[in-house]
């Protein structure tokens, strides 16, 4: 037989673009339009209540009008009638706002509302219609009503104006492409799904096997069966010819995969906060409705604060989501307030994710959701498998590692041990996107690419248009069906994460172990990109551990001092909305960003004002008294005297090359003609920290043009050229009358200015160093770099409850590709006996390097990434004035840097009063940190206190509660009783005995004596 494949699969791409895909709809007619744009003082204004936009005055307009100027909302009214012979006949409205069909959730979109304001659907690229009747009556009056969305199209990675409403243009985006009604034919669409499935499959399967052949000359038999000229009439006989190459079982060895409906809907990125809650209704309509249609379907969805949202804004799109949850087709997920990025969020917020998200689920819904389901973050911390499981899940969910550039993943399926040594079930679906459409090739993708081969036999594939939202369409759920039982395909079966999860780990119990952190070998850019974003996060949870803490201490010491239950629980979610995954790494529109300072500023100021009543109120401000509070401490002590200010100060001279030499009896730092520290000894042990010949706090741009991705990515070819910046504008030194020794310095480069103060104070073993950058560059990274005298094999980065080792060689693949790391306020290096911290206020990148010198020995080289300029998406990235803050502590131990760390970003504050507080709660050593202080969330006035080991040990402690308590409970993230948790006794007079494994996090619940 000759070969004719490539003219048979030719022959059916062509029939069914040209003639049967058109043939779904046969009879059509025009709808009538009028539209109304939303405007405010003549400019193109914010959304408006769906009753302002269904009572406005609409103009009658063409039906193919441009419309849409960027952000704008333009509401249209279609009307018509159904003629009177397409009585009994299935009709769709067809709605076409202009759309691109390959950028569904990248453009414009719409939401479909019926006269009386409920809503109907969403509408965008690949769901454009919607169903007027099954059975139509003839001369049925048909009136519907769109609030469509001009979002710009802002996904070709090229800088632009459009990615904020205050810069955008005022032309109109788009033009409408065709309002119509028109008769669906189901057994044309039915022939579409058929020979869709069946073709793609056929070309995934061995052109040698027999299979592929079968399916092919059944396709050839279908063909042949069609008149083109008459596709409705004749599609029942050509799929009669596909029926028995569709009924043909799977292999039973075939590969199972778990399809679940989805839409990965990103809180921000290419769109403001606001449209995302649009996004949310237009979707959620889309996926109610298809169920009511579809009762098989599952769909699965994340983010308690997206369906805070729904509740909020789109109330009767909230109820009808919430009866699908009764009725257990839409299944809510991930249990976490945001999908967020988890390297930069800090512990406690990290903490608060879990436990905002999972009470929202089981408040609204009464559901305890297992599965942590966070596809596309850049990289997961290696203290997440501990803080997943003490928030009561059992499951842990992403794709994003298989974005790797250097280093393939080894497993699909397997167990996830973080730095305490907890183990989660965890799963990458083998399919690589979470966008899946279900099509053969992907599916076949799954098969081929899932490593668990022999051992396993499933993996999961979420399914539905999402990034901008969308989800699942009727296209899709008919490949489900088709492949749920098909000779040469995966099997295919919709069904719940949690039977995906069950059944995977149940025949896999012995899966392998990854240990560690996962890191995406990409994205490393997100950990600078947007310096303002960072800070106003890191500032932000540094407030709140204030607020919480000083607020509870008041509650429980000052007679009727009132906790903030609700002005906490607000400013937290606000800030864990902010750590959405591409809002804190920095990779959103500058609208985004630009409201994201706004809002920073906002809490700084809320949060400040509850820190004040509650200090004032434990302080007795009515005194003459100075009060200092300490937030790492707990306390407030009296303010020294002026005449107990140390004596004598911190010595400054002039150094004999130029520069100066501080030196406080602890400390001694050298400071060059060109304002670069050049020595810094530590006087216990006289050992020098910085490298021979090195130079430290050296600033350094590089050229940062990355290959693809501008905010997200940095690569390792940016090494390549660097620009030492040691010209000096101006350097100064001084005295200060509180003791301290300051030289300031200053510089210029490109357009750009620095200033920096290094400031060492008396009694302090570390070197202040303040920078303030006006930033006007573009397309270039700036970097601090600290070479150090020190053989250090591996640096310790802080995470959340702990720190992560990573080593500084290169010898394979894994460690080569981790040239940009991320750490939270500290990062160590060390050898036996000697070790140098860098603590910071907001600065999350860095890298470590080590070379050999020729006299021997080793120069570690630490290195801070302070600012980027990227220019997309947003094309101002960071220009303006920045201030960051860094210790540099030589000498340092692990407890030093956890110690200096904390203070650096927990200042202390002086408060009028003379009524010193003692702490709330008091542990003993450095190793055991006191993470919260904080009243239960149930309002019960428990008090809450969570531990942490922090230096990677077991530790014993002694934590002294400082008040009046009579049990103590240890609970998991949500404040519940842990079940197996070994019993707390708390001895009437003495302390609370704890024993903590290596960075294990412990929270405990204290219940105070009435009256207390």
């Amino acid at each position: 037989m000759h070969d004719d494949r490539s003219t048979v699969e030719r022959r059916l791409h062509r029939v069914l673009r040209e003639r049967i895909e058109p043939a779904v709809y046969s009879d059509s007619v025009p709808l009538d339009v009028a539209r109304w744009d939303v405007q405010q003082d003549g400019l193109p204004g914010e959304p408006v209540p769906v009753a302002e936009g269904l009572a406005a005055a609409y103009t009658a307009c063409a039906a193919d009008v441009a419309w849409g100027p960027a952000w704008g909302t333009t509401w249209f009214r279609v009307s018509g009638e159904v003629p009177r012979e397409w009585a009994g006949r299935t009709v769709e409205a067809r709605l076409d706002l202009g759309f691109d069909r390959n950028l569904p959730g990248f453009q414009c979109e719409g939401l479909v509302y019926r006269a009386d304001g409920s809503p109907v659907k969403g509408l965008n690229p690949r769901t454009d219609w919607v169903r007027v009747a099954e059975r139509a009556e003839g001369g049925a009056h048909v009136e519907l009503y769109i609030e469509a969305a001009a979002n710009p199209v802002l996904i070709h990675h090229s800088p632009t104006a459009q990615g904020d409403r205050l810069t955008s243009d005022d032309r109109p985006l788009y033009r409408l492409a065709r309002m119509e009604l028109a008769v669906f034919e189901p057994e044309v669409w039915e022939l579409v799904q058929d020979l869709d499935v069946l073709g793609s499959l056929m070309e995934q399967l061995p052109e040698d096997g027999a299979r592929r052949w079968e399916i092919l000359r059944a396709v050839e038999r279908a063909l042949d069966a069609l008149d083109l000229t008459d596709v409705v009439g004749t599609a029942a006989h050509a799929r009669a010819e596909l029926t028995r190459v569709l009924a043909a079982p799977a292999n039973a060895s075939a590969h199972r995969i778990s399809a679940i409906g989805h839409a990965h809907i990103d809180s921000a990125w290419l769109w403001p906060l606001r449209e995302t809650v649009r996004k949310v209704a237009r979707t959620c309509a889309n996926v109610v409705d298809l169920m009511d249609d579809h009762p098989e379907f599952v769909f699965a969805m994340s983010q308690a604060q997206q369906l805070a949202w729904l509740k909020e804004h789109r109330p009767e799109v909230f109820a009808r989501v919430a009866k699908k949850i009764t009725d257990g087709s839409f299944v809510p997920v991930g249990g976490m307030w945001v999908e967020s990025d988890t390297n930069m969020v800090g512990g406690e917020a990290m903490v608060r994710q879990f436990l905002y998200g999972k009470r929202f689920f089981l408040d609204e819904f009464g559901i305890e959701t297992e599965e942590v389901w966070l596809p596309d973050s850049f990289g997961y911390t290696a203290a997440l498998p501990q803080i997943v499981k003490l928030a009561g899940n059992k499951w842990f969910l992403t794709q994003k590692i298989s974005w790797n550039q250097t280093n393939r993943f080894p497993h699909h399926t397997f167990w996830w041990e973080g730095i305490d040594g907890t183990r989660v079930f965890t799963h990458f679906p083998p399919v690589d996107t979470y966008n899946s459409d279900l099509g053969g090739h992907q599916m076949a993708h799954a098969a081929r690419n899932y490593r668990e081969k022999g051992k396993g036999t499933r993996s999961l594939a979420p399914f539905g248009w999402g990034d901008g939202g969308g989800g699942p369409t009727r296209e899709m759920l008919a490949r489900a069906a088709r492949q749920s039982d098909l000779e040469g395909a995966p099997r295919v079966t919709v069904e719940r994460p949690s039977a995906f999860f069950a059944a995977a780990q149940a025949e896999y119990p012995d899966a392998p172990v990854w240990v560690g952190e996962l890191y995406l070998e990409l994205h490393r850019g997100t950990y600078t990109s947007q310096a303002k974003t960072k800070q106003g996060n890191r500032r932000s949870e540094s407030l709140l551990h204030e607020a919480e803490l000083w607020s509870a201490t008041a509650a429980v010491r000052v007679p009727g001092f009132v906790y903030p239950y609700q002005e906490l629980e607000q400013i937290w979610k606000t800030v864990l909305l902010h750590q959405f995954h591409d809002i804190l790494p920095g990779s959103s529109i500058a609208w985004v960003h630009r409201e994201a300072r706004a809002t920073y500023a906002r809490v700084h100021d809320e949060l400040t004002a509850l820190v004040d009543a509650a200090q004032q109120a434990l302080a007795d401000p009515g005194s003459t008294g100075t009060l200092v509070f300490d937030g790492t401490t707990g306390t407030a002590t009296p303010a020294p005297a002026p005449a107990l200010i140390p004596d004598p100060p911190v010595s400054l001279t002039v150094r004999a090359d130029g520069g100066h030499v501080l030196d406080n009896g602890l400390l001694r730092v050298e400071i060059d003609a060109r304002g670069l520290i050049v020595s810094a000894v530590s006087a216990t042990d006289g050992r020098e920290s910085i490298a021979p010949d090195g130079a430290a706090n050296l600033l350094q741009l590089h050229a940062d043009f990355p290959n693809t991705w501008d905010a997200w990515d940095i690569d390792e070819f940016y090494r390549h050229n660097s620009t030492d910046l040691v010209a000096l504008d101006a350097m100064t030194a001084a005295s200060r009358p509180d003791g301290a020794a300051v030289v300031e310095i200053a510089r210029s480069f490109g357009s750009s200015q620095v200033r920096q103060q290094l400031t060492l104070r008396p009694d302090a073993r570390m070197l202040e160093i303040d920078t303030e950058v006006d930033w006007h560059e573009t397309e270039k990274l700036l970097k601090a770099a600290f070479p150090l005298d020190v053989k250090a094999d591996r640096s310790a980065a802080e995470t959340q409850f702990g720190h992560v080792f990573r080593a500084t060689h290169t010898n394979t693949g894994w460690e080569a590709a981790k040239f940009e790391i991320c750490a939270h306020r500290w990062i160590h290096v060390e050898e036996p006996g000697f070790g140098v911290a860098i603590a910071n206020d907001s600065t999350y990148g860095h890298d470590v390097t080590r070379d050999v010198r020729p006299d021997g020995g080793q120069t570690t080289t630490v290195r801070l990434s302070l600012l980027r300029a990227p220019r997309y998406p947003d094309p101002s990235t960071d220009q303006g004035t920045h201030r960051l803050r860094h210790a540099f502590v030589p000498g340092a131990t692990l407890a030093d840097a956890v110690r200096e760390g904390h203070a650096l970003n927990l200042p202390t504050r002086r408060v009028p009063g003379d009524r010193p507080v003692a702490p709330l709660i008091a542990v003993d050593g450095d190793a055991v940190v006191v993470e919260t202080v904080k009243l239960a969330e149930d309002r019960s006035g428990d008090v809450v206190v969570r531990l942490y080991e922090s230096l990677g040990g077991r530790a014993a402690t002694a934590l002294r509660p400082g008040f009046a308590t009579s049990t103590v409970t240890e609970t998991d993230l949500l404040e519940r009783p842990l079940p197996d948790a070994p019993p707390h006794r708390l001895d009437a007079d003495g302390p609370l005995r704890l024993r903590l494994r290596p960075f294990q996090i412990l929270t405990l619940r204290f219940a105070r004596h009435s009256g207390n």
